[in-house]
């Protein structure tokens, strides 16, 4: 399918890796000129050359946090007027309630909730006036199904939730859309990382990560960067203007409701 969306820009935060980076590769093979972010310069240069040469579209790097006011306005500058915007960011690290004080939790609403927000600000305006935009959020199944120790980033995300739900309805009209893509077990580092996996694993010990891991999925397996990058994808199409204001968990059918 052809999505109708070749020579638009797309600004794609943390898209180094994981999740963002599949993003990033969904939406340059589509035709997307892309703005592309990570903390780690050389593994974002990586992604970036990969981009390229694999898909012969405009890649403009951007390193650091992109919670950082800096960091923020470089996006822009490299993109002025982008049509796409994929907020994506990492979450804080699993601890207990105990383990919590102001600066963390604050930390952690301020990467995961304000950054995103102060980017839609950035952002929605131009996009109305020009007649197009799509801006995917991603955000966790935490949002939906509560994970213990992870309280920070589901309170963050939902919070996020909220918030641009009622903005989503204030631009719908102006062929701009807001929507929220809500990852389950997708084989990510974060995921490794918060199943306290350090180091390299041997294929054995991979394998039976994956089949604990994938137990309760009905999907039988984890999901992969790869096809969650075609849903972001797809939903920044021109395909895709009557869906907006909306949360889809991409979980292999973990979260389990009728509605």
């Amino acid at each position: 399918m052809d999505l109708g969306i070749r020579g638009k820009t797309a600004i794609v935060c943390a898209s180094s890796r994981g999740l963002g980076k599949g993003c990033a590769m969904a939406l340059a093979e589509a035709g997307c000129d892309l703005v592309v972010n990570g903390r780690d310069a050389q593994k974002l240069a990586e992604t970036a050359r990969e981009l390229r040469e694999r898909f012969g579209v405009k890649v403009i790097e951007v390193v650091g946090n992109v919670a950082d006011p800096a960091v923020q306005k470089e996006l822009l500058a490299a993109a002025p007027a982008p049509d796409i915007l994929v907020n994506n960011n990492g979450g804080p690290p699993p601890r207990r309630l105990a383990e919590l004080d102001r600066e963390k939790i604050l930390d952690g609403v301020t990467n995961n909730m304000i950054t995103p927000i102060e980017l839609v600000q950035a952002v929605i305006g131009g996009m109305a006036e020009r007649g197009f935009g799509r801006i995917v959020n991603i955000t966790s199944l935490s949002v939906y199904v509560p994970i213990p120790g992870l309280d920070v980033s589901s309170g963050a995300r939902a919070g996020l939730t909220s918030f641009l739900a009622g903005v989503a309805r204030t631009v719908a009209d102006r062929n701009v859309t807001i929507n929220n893509l809500l990852p389950g077990k997708l084989d990510t580092d974060r995921l490794r990382t918060t199943q306290g996996v350090r180091g390299k694993e041997t294929p054995e010990e991979e394998a039976a990560r994956k089949a604990k891991l994938s137990v309760d999925i009905p999907a039988r397996r984890l999901g992969t960067p790869e096809e969650f990058g075609q849903i972001c994808a797809f939903l920044c199409s021109v395909h895709a203007g009557y869906l907006t204001g909306q949360n889809i968990p991409v979980d292999g059918g973990l979260y389990v409701s009728a509605f």
